[in-house]
């Protein structure tokens, strides 16, 4: 198994893998450099359907792999990441989120429904991971897990970034009426119902970084 380590220095973080004649997936400009016996490839996201849902999705057309043995390191970014350890199981992420994984990784796509697609803010199609392996998730700020059990989860704003598919993902009035969601200020609201987990930024790292420094004065 490949080992995938989140380095933090002065604000930036970065993706470093070491690779022991593994096979690691990234997205499309994802590379920062590498070294040691490792071949790179190009790789499409899968004939027509793949092309659709590569657009619909966000990611990239054509999504490198590296194979081999050595150091590799993807692009440094003021935002931050989240590895998963999959399990067997599979997981949702936000649009945009999937960053890299392991060969054995199968991404692909999930339609949302219509409504839920067009006022959630996750857009119609999302990225899907599952199998065995690690995936990275990019995601705006530090990750707070919420774990469901025949339970029910109501989110304001697109602060969920990854989900457990088990999920049923649906969006809803805040309130009974349409008048009153909208002048509570609310409006349409995430609902996650069921048993799995919602992984969720609820603070970006430039807020995070901004309220250390004022606790410091």
């Amino acid at each position: 198994m490949a080992k995938f380590e989140i380095i933090e220095e002065e604000g930036l973080r970065l993706i470093k893998v070491l690779m022991n004649k593994e096979t690691i997936r990234a997205e499309a400009g994802a590379l920062f450099y590498f070294h040691g016996d490792i071949r790179m490839e190009s790789q499409g996201t899968g004939g027509v359907g793949g092309f659709f849902k590569a657009l619909a999705t966000g990611e990239a057309l054509v999504r490198p792999s590296y194979t081999g043995t050595g150091e590799l390191y993807l692009e440094p970014s003021f935002e931050g990441y989240h590895i998963l350890n999959l399990q067997g199981e599979e997981w949702v992420m936000d649009t945009g989120g999937y960053w890299a994984s392991e060969g054995s990784v199968q991404v692909d796509a999930k339609r949302n429904k219509l409504l839920t697609g067009l006022f959630g803010g996750e857009g119609l199609f999302q990225t899907t991971a599952k199998g065995q392996g690690q995936v990275v998730i990019k995601t705006p700020g530090p990750i707070e897990e919420v774990h469901l059990r025949n339970d029910r989860l109501v989110v304001d704003g697109t602060f969920a970034v990854a989900r457990s598919a088990t999920l049923n993902y649906t969006v809803t009035k805040a309130t009974k009426s349409l008048l009153g969601s909208f002048t509570s200020g609310e409006g349409f609201v995430n609902t996650y119902e069921g048993t799995g987990t919602v992984l969720m930024a609820p603070n970006a790292y430039w807020e995070v970084m901004m309220l250390r420094q004022l606790s410091a004065v």
